[in-house]
């Protein structure tokens, strides 16, 4: 059927909107399925990238952004298979976070401008052309506030999908300098990607819009995209 990526900051309300899709793809009676990446809960990758988020690889600024992207880029080869197996059968797949995240996640690492691009660049060469992971219909990034990522970080997270940490903090996460570096490197990448769109989720006065309203321009884009062909497969 089609593939869509969710992408955006810690905290920045993926999981809402990913479920508001979810609702949405169901009135259209249009089957679904779900994954998130990374997929910290799954042996080799998952367990080497929950170490390397609670810390035990060294600092945020000590370990190699190459290396990290390699675990990254290694959880998606893993399932790529089940992703082409679902669309196959004709369910619309939707990914909280794909390849930009690596890009934007590692590049924030860097300071120079040329560095940035060539990791970017040797991220999403190795991962589409030599890992040869499917390729979404359509990548969107949910811009918000930075005030609301802030206080997102700021408050207390729990829940099943934060059992990777073992109660340690998410070194992504404690740093919010970083997470500002993150945003910047995803607002570069929807500028100079095609397939990499944004969606704007506060008004003209910087305040966050509504999570019916932010829905809303999500499913705008993916009825401008058509990537429904026939809603008879539910």
């Amino acid at each position: 059927m089609g593939f869509i990526v969710i992408e955006g900051l810690d905290g920045s309300g993926k999981s809402t909107q990913i479920k508001l899709i979810e609702d949405y793809f169901q009135r259209k009676k249009i089957r679904t399925r779900y994954i998130h990446f990374p997929r910290t809960d799954t042996p080799v990758w998952g367990e080497l990238i929950s170490r390397f988020l609670q810390g035990d690889m060294g600092r945020l600024d000590s370990v190699n952004p190459y290396l990290v992207a390699l675990l990254y880029a290694g959880d998606r080869k893993d399932f790529a298979p089940q992703i082409e197996a679902w669309m196959k059968e004709g369910y619309m797949v939707i990914a909280d976070r794909y390849l930009y995240s690596n890009i934007a996640y590692q590049c924030a690492k860097l300071t120079g401008e040329k560095e940035k691009e060539k990791l970017a660049l040797w991220i999403k060469n190795f991962e589409y052309n030599y890992n040869n992971i499917p390729l979404p219909d359509l990548n969107l990034f949910l811009n918000v506030p930075f005030k609301f990522t802030e206080k997102s970080l700021t408050t207390s997270r729990d829940g099943s999908d934060r059992s990777y940490l073992n109660g340690n903090t998410d070194i992504h996460e404690a740093d919010l300098i970083f997470q500002q570096r993150v945003r910047e490197i995803y607002l570069w990448q929807v500028k100079v990607n095609e397939d990499f769109d944004v969606v704007d989720c506060c008004d003209k006065q910087g305040n966050m819009l509504k999570a019916s309203e932010i829905s809303g321009l999500i499913i705008n884009k993916i009825e401008h995209k058509k990537l429904i062909h026939d809603s008879r497969n539910y």
